[in-house]
């Protein structure tokens, strides 16, 4: 069978949707994108970051020595927060193309890749990209590739001018298997992605491993055993192109008029109704959510437009959770869990571009367990929900195993910030004499905010990391809440050290202070431990001039107009209710 399906894997920006461009164009699939670039990167927060968020799927046709070759390519996304994307876009293939950059070499990601990859046994292509740069490294990014993989037959390409993509896309043809005949078996179908179709439904993208799947079909999902009939199939040419049916091998769509986004599930099992017994695919790796944090519509009757946004996105992007929840100060909302904060900062945009949403998120948090006194053990996302301290044995936090490749002039820079995260020194191990692999465990909670951002800093933008959260810890945590005008605001509450509660809660006020308007009386901010208050700040009432009507000089008419605006602002200060505005909850997400 002359298909071949595979996917290219690399660390971030270092050349995956430039070298895509080089393959539509090698292969006549012509979109006016490729003048611009990106031509896979459709999302305008793709384009405008300059990152891939969304794997996206694009069938080629390649002609070889009279040869015809269908190619099922899938980009990936290379940020830390996003390998979810990889794990279920390798899962459709046979091979993937390891892209490694010659001026930066084998970096965090690219290690993280290449083992996901093997561990889905898929025939591994090694190329270096950017060869034609001043700076390129060739031979030393040679040895890391060797070292890393045991590979020695490594492409040499510059994906911007095209050199040497021919003969990857050879490599291509000749070294990756093609997918197994099993048209006679039963229909047996991994979804590995989705999108929403006002129209259509949800339209499931899926790679058919066994039997062949048309119009008409009555299908079956494996996980809830719902039935539907399939109303049209096809493969993806940049948009949706029908065909008639997909068989065994090939990668493409189905459309049921499944109506309601939860019933379809990223990883389940398309099979035929007629045939319910048939085995599930295995699947892939389903990454958890480690960062968690409350969205609100900005106004009370803006929560179901919140709601099927969140329906609609979830489709396309099932690796966030969401649940309604309700809150004291903030109304209706949900409690949402995402994969990193890149991945929240994305989720947040996408609601307000694409869907139109005026929203607030709440303080990101990560997950803790408790040990209650009876040794009962809860996993708590929102610290709000912890329970009283008279009721817990112990808190125990994430510790994330953080690997770290740095040019080694900037060992002890990097050193010192992960002491200041709380770090603690497990390994280090030279890549090449110019460049280290640091390895660290840290607490989940320490790199959660900016921790990329300082990392780039004080390496001059060539530090890299991967992290994996392998285990908890005990840790000396404490809950603290933050009233105004002795009211709680359950949505401001945060988890953190005892000997960071004092700093982290008085800068959380002097946000606020900053952010709240004055009102017509006094403001009281404080921040409380366990009933007792840490830190204080007074926003000032503002002062309406009162005596403005006043002239002459009578004293006890004066005194008298003061005297009842003190005693009218008292009785507000006792029924007011403060409005915080969106950009107090978005200063506070900056603190750490």
């Amino acid at each position: 069978m002359n298909i071949r399906n595979f996917s290219i894997i690399a660390h971030i920006d270092h050349g995956k949707s430039t070298l895509c461009d080089r393959f539509l164009e090698k292969c006549k699939l012509i979109t006016p994108l490729l003048k611009e670039g990106q031509a896979l990167d459709q999302m305008s927060l793709e384009r405008e970051r300059g990152i891939t968020i969304k794997s996206h799927p694009v069938r080629l046709i390649y002609n070889n020595n009279n040869t015809q070759y269908i190619l099922n390519l899938i980009d990936t996304p290379g940020h830390v927060d996003f390998s979810y994307e990889v794990s279920r876009s390798l899962s459709a293939c046979e091979g993937a193309v390891l892209l490694i950059d010659a001026t930066q070499g084998v970096e965090a990601q690219t290690l993280s890749h290449y083992y996901l990859a093997k561990e889905n046994n898929l025939k591994i292509i090694p190329a270096i990209n950017k060869i034609d740069m001043p700076n390129a490294r060739i031979e030393v990014v040679k040895e890391e590739i060797i070292k890393l993989t045991g590979i020695e037959n490594i492409s040499l390409i510059s994906a911007k001018n095209g050199y040497g993509v021919d003969e990857l896309l050879e490599r291509i043809v000749k070294e990756i298997p093609p997918p197994e005949n099993n048209i006679e078996k039963p229909l047996k179908a991994l979804i590995f992605d989705s999108h929403y179709d006002s129209y259509k439904g949800v339209i499931a993208h899926i790679r058919i491993f066994d039997g062949k799947v048309e119009k008409g079909t009555k299908i079956m999902l494996h996980s809830n055993k719902k039935t539907f009939e399939v109303i049209e199939v096809g493969i993806f040419e940049l948009d949706l192109k029908e065909k008639k049916d997909l068989i065994s091998g090939e990668v493409g769509y189905i459309a049921a008029l499944i109506r309601d986004p939860k019933d379809i599930n990223v990883g389940d099992t398309i099979i035929n109704s007629k045939n319910p017994e048939t085995d599930a695919l295995k699947g892939f790796k389903i990454l958890k959510q480690v960062v968690f944090a409350s969205i609100f519509p900005n106004v009370p009757e803006g929560f179901e437009s919140l709601r099927k946004s969140l329906d609609k996105l979830y489709l396309n992007d099932p690796s966030f959770y969401y649940e309604p929840e309700d809150s004291y100060s903030l109304g209706p909302g949900f409690r949402c869990g995402f994969l990193g904060s890149l991945h929240l900062d994305i989720v947040q945009e996408r609601l307000e571009r694409e869907y139109n949403e005026d929203i607030v998120i709440t303080y990101p948090s990560t997950k803790y367990k408790v040990i209650l006194n009876n040794d009962e053990e809860i996993e708590i996302t929102n610290p709000s929900k912890l329970p009283e301290p008279s009721k817990i044995k112990e808190i125990q936090e994430p510790i994330a195993n953080v690997k770290i490749i740095t040019p080694s002039e900037f060992i002890g820079n990097v050193m010192k910030l992960l002491e200041i995260r709380r770090g603690k020194f497990i390994n280090m191990q030279y890549l090449d004499p110019q460049r280290v692999v640091l390895e660290y465990d840290v607490p989940f909670s320490k790199i959660i905010y900016k921790f990329f951002d300082d990392l780039k800093s004080i390496t001059h933008g060539f530090g890299t990391y991967d992290y994996s959260i392998d285990r908890w810890e005990k840790g000396d945590l404490v809950k603290v809440d933050i009233l105004i005008n002795g009211k709680q605001v359950d949505a401001l509450s945060f988890i953190t050290y005892s000997d960071e509660a004092y700093r982290k809660s008085k800068e959380i006020l002097l946000k606020l202070r900053k952010s709240i308007p004055k009102q017509l009386y006094e403001v009281v901010l404080q921040s409380k431990i366990y009933g007792k208050i840490i830190a204080r700040e007074t926003i000032a009432p503002l002062r309406k001039d009162v005596l403005q009507k006043c002239y002459g000089g009578d004293v006890t008419r004066k005194r008298k107009l003061l005297e009842k605006q003190k005693e009218g602002k008292k009785r507000m200060k006792m029924i007011g209710n403060v409005e915080i505005p969106q950009e107090a909850f978005l200063s506070i997400i900056e603190i750490e």
